[in-house]
């Protein structure tokens, strides 16, 4: 190349950025040696984070845990079988290796040491419902903008061991890092957003998810309300501004000295709905205002939780000075996710039905929500096939039996109720009241997924019909809509 082509303005003028001259690998072994405190068997690069051999592929580092009941170095030999470029371990053997003395707390280290390196945006997404929808929704967003510079959490990995792992695998390359957090009990969460120390601390809503644990909404208010707790100096909360709770979340976030953006269709929400109707392909079509202007978009996921689960989307992505109008474009492109609103066509006699996946996860927010849903989707019958929701605790038999209000709302023509939490919503449901008015509700009561396939082939699903699949994981409906799909 000549030395004038060399000293053209286009590249003279080339914009430096520092983030060019970090390393194109995740890790190699002296960094993750010394992230660790550990030492190196040889010296060795590796390109992802695994704790599952299942999982892992070439190029990975397998971090071999140790449970109560489990020993990954059990599955040393699976997992470089697998294509495992490395290991940490807490032993010695005979593959390359970073050897430590506590493999959990090395993982830890480890994504201690990735968040440290990291000049990325971060930011942390918790709440009852619509947490891990609204993540992806987040990351597809500023994937889009940043070119592929955008690292997320995967699946649902959101508790003690899933939240490190996903923070080790974030490249130090990333120009943004979107991390779920999950709980199950008070103090889980501030503990995990302390590891994340989120610049943008996102709660999606307040429901009574895990309330046998908690005790009251208040309680769970406040135990989400402990993202903020991580947060870093100057940072942002993203809230609800429909919650009951708004107030009690906005002083919590105010006491870390954080700036408040609410969304929602409260007058005072800074990023607010001022319409949603249908549009051609299922979704919504969403216009939305904020202080310097208007936005109209397409949320092609179903529903008017996913238009309000959109506003804290557009929330987010402005607060870590993303572009909103390649939100709206990706909003307009997402699909549903497995287990969570994917929507399956299942050949039938007579052409297809339609078959929604919301096995994964159930409370009895995203219960109505997903009904309504339902009762909106066009279809010769509806069909709906719902799991008990698990930690309601003395709870449970109150919301088991108000699920018969969305349920008759949405015109379901039959139902299957799986579990024995849903016991009260068939005693509910048996009683003359609902029998005496309306269109009678067919239904039958089982205990498990697969007596619920069994009734499902019996009754017949045909040409148009459109069934909903919903409950907790534990209830295991996804293999029902892996048997119809």
């Amino acid at each position: 190349m000549s030395a004038a082509i060399l000293r053209h303005p286009a590249y003279v003028e080339w914009p430096s950025d520092p983030r060019d001259r970090l390393p194109l690998t995740l890790w190699g072994s002296e960094a993750i040696a010394k992230a660790v405190g550990g030492k190196a068997s040889c010296k060795f690069q590796v390109a992802g984070v695994e704790m599952d051999s299942r999982d892992v592929v070439n190029g990975d580092l397998f971090v071999a845990l140790k449970g109560e009941e489990m020993d990954g170095h059990r599955f040393l030999q699976k997992a470089f079988e697998n294509g495992a470029a490395a290991a940490i371990v807490d032993r010695p053997v005979d593959y390359p290796h970073v050897l430590v003395d506590d493999t959990t707390e090395a993982l830890k280290a480890l994504a201690a040491a990735a968040r440290g390196r990291t000049s990325a945006r971060i930011i942390g997404v918790t709440g009852s419902v619509g947490k891990t929808g609204v993540k992806e929704a987040i990351f597809a967003s500023l994937e889009r903008a940043s070119r592929g510079a955008a690292h997320r959490s995967t699946r649902s990995y959101n508790n003690h061991v899933g939240v490190p792992l996903s923070l080790a695998r974030m490249p130090a390359r990333s120009r943004f890092g979107i991390f779920e957090m999950g709980m199950n009990h008070a103090g889980e969460i501030e503990g995990l957003s302390r590891q994340v120390r989120p610049h943008i601390a996102v709660i999606t809503t307040i429901a009574p998810a895990h309330i046998e644990n908690l005790g009251s909404m208040e309680a769970i208010a406040e135990a989400k309300a402990e993202i903020f707790l991580g947060l870093e100096r100057g940072g942002v909360a993203v809230i609800p501004a429909d919650s009951e709770h708004y107030e009690r979340l906005r002083l919590a976030a105010m006491a870390m000295d954080a700036r408040v953006i609410s969304f929602g269709r409260a007058p005072h929400a800074d990023i607010r709905l001022l319409d949603a109707i249908p549009s051609a392909n299922g979704g919504s079509l969403v216009t939305c205002e904020f202080d310097s202007g208007r936005l109209c978009y397409t949320v092609a996921e179903p529903g008017d939780h996913w238009v309000i689960n959109s506003l804290a989307v557009m929330a987010t992505v402005r607060a870590a000075g993303g572009d909103m109008a390649a939100a709206g474009l990706a909003l307009a492109e997402m699909g549903g996710l497995k287990g969570r609103g994917a929507r399956h066509g299942i050949s039938v006699p007579g052409g297809t039905a339609l078959m929604i996946d919301e096995s994964y996860n159930a409370n009895p927010a995203s219960m109505r929500a997903t009904l309504a849903q339902l009762g909106q989707t066009p279809s010769s019958r509806r069909i709906a096939v719902l799991g008990s929701m698990k930690e309601l605790g003395d709870f449970a038999d109150k919301f088991h039996s108000a699920l018969s209000e969305p349920l008759i709302a949405a015109d379901v023509d039959y139902a299957i109720f799986v579990g024995e939490e849903m016991r009260a919503l068939a005693r509910e449901l048996g009683k003359p009241a609902f029998n005496s008015l309306g269109k009678p509700l067919e239904w039958e009561h089982c205990n498990t997924a697969g007596e619920a396939i069994g009734l499902l082939e019996q009754f017949g699903i045909i040409a148009g019909d459109a069934v909903l699949v919903k409950g907790s994981n534990s209830v295991g409906l996804g293999k029902l809509v892996d048997h119809f799909t």
